[in-house]
């Protein structure tokens, strides 16, 4: 057996975990609310695959990344400078909507609650999470034949 990848979990409140099937396991640590608020939390990670608890916890680089993208499709647009700002912070925050737990919208709702909402709810607060997915982060080596012979012909010939 060939473990690629753990994830050590100190629990500052309770863990609930869900394991979906054989390809998708959560555990997400979590204070206040009961049983059912952590399942449903843990079912809600499985389905939606958040980034992070919050916007706070979204790397710089991501967030860097997608105001690039947000910024070139604003520029397309033609156009104010003032307009085009606002633009790329919507799209900023639309994408940190998208991918932050608290802002997302809760699976097993109506679809107008957002997770965050329904914590604070159930005076809960959600300390962290982590989630697998079976394959995910594996990167085939790519190898270039011709370079491989190349080498393997120079190794042959002793330089």
């Amino acid at each position: 057996m060939s473990i690629r990848r753990f994830a050590r979990r100190v629990a500052t409140g309770r863990i609930a975990s869900y394991v979906h099937g054989t390809r998708i396991g959560v555990i997400v640590d979590y204070t206040g609310g009961n049983d059912v608020l952590g399942k449903d939390l843990a079912m809600h990670i499985a389905a939606s695959k958040p980034m992070a608890v919050s916007k706070e916890g979204v790397p710089a680089d991501v967030v860097a990344k997608e105001r690039g993208i947000a910024a070139a499709r604003a520029a397309e647009s033609g156009k104010p400078a003032n307009i085009v700002e606002k633009m790329v912070e919507g799209g900023v925050a639309k994408f940190l909507a998208e991918v932050t737990l608290l802002a997302q919208a809760f699976v097993k709702g109506d679809g107008k609650q957002t997770v965050g909402e329904l914590v604070k709810q159930q005076k809960a607060t959600v300390n962290g999470f982590t989630l697998y997915v079976v394959g995910e982060g594996i990167e085939k080596k790519v190898d270039n034949f011709a370079d491989e012979v190349a080498a393997q012909v120079a190794a042959a010939r002793g330089q």
